[in-house]
């Protein structure tokens, strides 16, 4: 397929390289044009870029999550009808539209709801199943109204993370002694996802008083920025039978094992008061878990549509970027051609992600990302890996600018593919004003997990091949 060029930043670019290469065949004035001079320049570039584009940056969900409010809810279920109006306005042929609104317009009956919903959670043996039937069978009746109780399956008896059903209003998360680092990341991620929940330190009746209170003020220590003290509760849900020792009047003994009540009071009083204090709020907290989880959906699906689009452009680009520095028989000037063709990539995914760019800020978050990219080593470690798969044919490596064409190709798809990733992390939003936030520093870790992911030595080898193929060196 033919590949027009009507690209303003490619055709100036590319219009700029080749003058420059013009300009070094009649004179050695730019022969002094070496690498460092043109990164120079791009690094210049940057700081002009980085001055422009500053603005406040996006507001990190902490350990400790702010209290749901109605207030809240609402704006994501806005959000989520955005998502979905332009998965609509993206995807028009996509037949499960109408039943992703008709679960929203669900999610904002649940708004209103009474019934608070329980479960009981936590590792294996840690006392789930007594507890359920401790609470449903000796609680204060008063404290069943209105509630379903539910017990999870065990967490943490295989490696793969387990999530926890986001239909539970309140947690009760159930331990038997100090937390494991994976139990602490747990509860972690629910107090992230405003997941309410009582931290319970059950079967304390195997431990002596001081032991059990040294247990129980290294939880609520360990947990203190994540849940206050009073939620952080010690119980006995099914306590080990005593042994009971009597002395008869003709001076026998007499012994037996004697059942105990559970030990439920500390854990009843607090269920209480949250119950009394935090029920609506518990309410619209999970109203708010599930609402994200349907836009997260309509998130996944647009994604996904997105890319299928995105990558026969970033394959565009990429055998122009081999052609262009292929061609160019001055090495460092190959940057620039290279940006040029990035600037235009950079704008022609923004248009599918809907993050808009003008042509200056297009060239500019180009020579951005080339910077970045050196800086990071990328450039080097493709050089030399692309450049050792090419030593294995003589004739193909001593072929002028191979090198060069192979790599400006790859690191042009790495560019793209990680541009998608970084896409793809953002919210959708309406973004019709053009305002723009370009993280450097997360773009620096996207580029390093796309540079890893695309390292297999067969997929290099086969890049190279089709590489050689589209520059003519080899059969394609």
């Amino acid at each position: 397929m033919a590949v027009a060029l009507e690209k303003p930043i490619l055709m100036g670019g590319m219009a700029l390289s080749f003058g420059l290469w013009l300009m070094n065949s009649f004179g050695e004035s730019v022969a002094g044009l070496d690498e460092l001079g043109v990164w120079g320049a791009i690094a210049l570039g940057m700081g002009v870029w980085l001055w422009q584009r500053r603005s406040p940056k996006h507001l990190e969900l902490s350990s400790v999550a702010l209290p749901v409010n109605r207030d809240m809810v609402v704006l994501a279920m806005a959000q989520a009808e955005v998502a979905i109006a332009k998965l609509e306005a993206e995807v028009p042929s996509l037949n499960t539209i109408p039943q992703l609104r008709q679960r929203l317009a669900q999610l904002s009956l649940e708004l209103d709801r009474q019934e608070v919903q329980v479960a009981i959670t936590g590792g294996k043996s840690v006392g789930k199943t007594r507890l359920v039937q401790a609470l449903v069978s000796q609680s204060l009746p008063q404290l069943c109204q209105g509630l379903s109780w539910q017990e999870t399956p065990p967490l943490f008896i295989s490696d793969e993370v387990q999530e926890i059903t986001p239909t539970a209003d309140l947690l009760l998360f159930v331990t038997t002694g100090d937390l494991t680092d994976t139990e602490f990341q747990t509860i972690q991620k629910f107090k992230a996802e405003h997941q309410r929940f009582i931290l319970i330190f059950n079967k304390h009746d195997q431990y002596l008083p001081p032991e059990r209170a040294i247990i129980l003020e290294q939880l609520r220590q360990r947990v203190a920025e994540i849940l206050t003290g009073e939620d952080v509760v010690g119980i006995a849900a099914f306590p080990a039978p005593v042994k009971v020792r009597q002395h008869q009047v003709d001076d026998s003994v007499q012994e037996w094992m004697e059942e105990q009540k559970p030990d439920l009071n500390i854990l009843i009083e607090r269920l209480s008061h949250i119950l009394s204090q935090e029920s609506q709020q518990l309410v619209w907290a999970t109203t708010l878990r599930k609402v994200a989880a349907l836009k997260l959906e309509v998130k996944s699906i647009l994604d996904r549509d997105r890319r299928d689009r995105a990558l026969p452009i970033i394959e565009q680009y990429q055998w122009i970027a081999a052609a262009a520095a292929f061609a160019n028989p001055v090495p460092a000037l190959d940057l620039l051609a290279t940006a040029a063709i990035s600037g235009q990539l950079i704008g022609d995914l923004g248009a599918i992600y809907q993050q808009k760019f003008s042509l200056s800020q297009a060239s500019s978050s180009a020579k951005a990302l080339g910077n970045l990219m050196l800086k990071l080593g990328l450039v080097e470690l493709s050089t030399q890996t692309l450049g050792g798969i090419l030593k294995s044919n003589a004739l193909t490596f001593v072929a002028g600018g191979a090198v060069q064409g192979v790599s400006a190709a790859y690191l042009t798809r790495l560019a793209g593919l990680s541009l998608i990733e970084y896409f793809q992390e953002q919210e959708i939003i309406d973004n019709s004003s053009g305002a723009q936030i370009f993280n450097l520093d997360r773009l620096g870790k996207t580029l390093q997990k796309v540079f890893q992911q695309n390292q297999r030595m067969v997929f290099l080898q086969d890049f190279v091949r089709q590489a050689l193929g589209r520059l003519g060196l080899v059969a394609g």
